[in-house]
């Protein structure tokens, strides 16, 4: 399995030599309104052009519909016969962006030799739920692959908690970027990094959705530290930088 990060939750994974685009962000740098007046999002431009993004892509998959996961320039560049997995809820409106094979991801989706199981997620705790709306995350398992939970825009609250005890994942996505709405977390910090390695001490998790938005509160580099001082190795913490990719391989059995 390959994992390419692009930029902010936007990521290429290549899983049975099927290529799944996640979360399309596409919009040049500044061309977004800022969430705190900090400045305008996104805070840095992709890595590369959105049509090498897009080259070769067979699946997408839309986890929410913030701007920041799939953004005006995705749904007018991303090609309209693609198949794309969503949250229930959403598929009518991402038909009325033209979309025409549309799948809610109520509970399992097989596809190509790979499975999707649709997994809770909290964006936030308490009233500020209620602005942000529902998310989801997935699990993805294929023979011979690694399993991955992409854990989304979410909290680490007991549903994740469980989520990892169950699935036992041998990889997990999360996004510990601290971003914040109105004072209120709305995504994992640092500290709820480091508490998701110390619940999957057999996992290798991967921290993206970082240094690209003016509400986040945690960069990479202050991550690692933090991770580091309280003994998580690099090894166990992977933090992509934009463009990066990173190749994953299963356990031995």
């Amino acid at each position: 399995m390959k994992l390419r990060l692009l930029r902010n939750a936007t990521l290429k994974l290549e899983v049975l030599s099927k290529s799944i685009l996640i979360d399309p962000f596409l919009a040049p740098k500044g061309s977004r309104p800022s969430f705190t007046g900090r400045a305008p999002n996104p805070l840095v431009e992709l890595p590369t052009s959105p049509e090498e993004i897009l080259e070769g892509v067979e699946l997408v998959v839309v986890s929410h519909l913030h701007a920041d996961h799939f953004d005006p320039v995705a749904q007018s560049l991303v090609p309209k016969h693609l198949p794309l997995i969503c949250q229930p809820g959403d598929e009518d409106k991402i038909r009325s962006y033209g979309f025409r094979d549309v799948t809610p991801l109520a509970d399992a989706i097989d596809w190509q030799g790979i499975r999707f199981e649709r997994r809770e997620g909290s964006h936030g705790l308490g009233p500020v739920v209620e602005k942000m709306g529902s998310v989801m995350g997935f699990s993805i398992t294929a023979k011979d692959e690694p399993s991955v939970y992409w854990a989304g825009d979410t909290v680490l609250y007991p549903a994740i908690e469980a989520t990892i005890a169950k699935a036992k994942p041998e990889i997990i996505i999360i996004h510990p970027c601290g971003a914040r709405w109105d004072g209120d977390l709305i995504t994992m910090d640092a500290a709820e990094a480091v508490a998701t390695c110390r619940l999957a001490p057999a996992s290798i998790i991967v921290a993206t959705h970082m240094d690209s938005l003016d509400h986040a509160t945690i960069s990479r580099d202050e991550l690692r530290r933090y991770a580091t001082e309280r003994g998580v190795s690099p090894q166990r913490l992977l933090i992509p930088r934009d463009g990066e990719t990173l190749q994953l391989t299963a356990r031995p059995v």
